[in-house]
């Protein structure tokens, strides 16, 4: 009679159990939400007792904080490299439609707790605010080009608020429909933001390559 031999327990380091957990909270907070994610699903998927979470984070707002966090700084990184190189308005409005539809395609769990709302004990930051953020970054390349064309660079910020504002907003909509594809969404986010409703293009594409600027840019 054949007797079943449990798996001994893998034993990871204090940086690989950290990590670990980071990753489960991660899954199932952009799957379940805050507020129907528990401490004990963690610990079972981590195969590890509650104590543990606790002393990595202190409970279910601190391992919340941390995902968070983690998400924030990894998508402004994306931001902030995209838009640090020089380039045509347009190119960079490309750039910055792409950074965000990029994360969306390949961190769907990431831009899912990011704008998931927050729970109002938590200090982690908010979708919101790393919205607030980006915008930022593109306020002074706005002002930049405002002024090399006789513009008031004052009005960058609210210009950067506009545009950032509406390549997020589509964004989450582009989450759950992921339809049209993302180089045919991000065209049409350049086209409104760079022609204007008076003189949008009937069929948009991205200039390709990001070189010179399509004609009559």
């Amino acid at each position: 009679m054949s007797s079943t031999v449990a798996r001994p327990r893998v034993r990871m380091s204090g940086v690989q159990r950290r990590r670990q957990l980071l990753d489960i909270g991660r899954e199932l907070f952009a799957q379940k939400g805050f507020e129907a994610t528990s401490i004990e699903e963690v610990a079972a998927r981590a195969d590890v007792s509650k104590p543990v979470v606790y002393e990595h984070f202190g409970g279910k707002e601190g391992l919340y904080a941390v995902v968070v966090d983690r998400e924030m700084q990894a998508l402004l990184e994306r931001f902030t490299s995209a838009l640090s190189a020089p380039g045509h308005p347009r190119e960079l409005l490309e750039r910055a439609a792409l950074v965000l539809l990029d994360y969306i395609e390949e961190e769907t769990d990431g831009f899912r707790v990011l704008t998931r709302d927050a729970p109002v004990t938590s200090g982690a930051g908010s979708f919101s605010s790393l919205i607030g953020e980006v915008a930022r970054k593109v306020e002074h390349i706005l002002a930049r080009q405002f002024a090399e064309r006789g513009y008031e660079p004052e009005l960058a910020e609210l210009y950067s608020q506009a545009l950032v504002g509406m390549v997020a907003l589509v964004g989450q909509w582009w989450l759950e429909t992921r339809s049209p594809g993302k180089d045919e969404v991000a065209a049409h986010l350049v086209n409104l933001a760079y022609n204007g409703l008076a003189h949008l293009e009937p069929r948009p594409r991205l200039s390709g390559g990001f070189g010179a600027p399509p004609s009559g840019a």
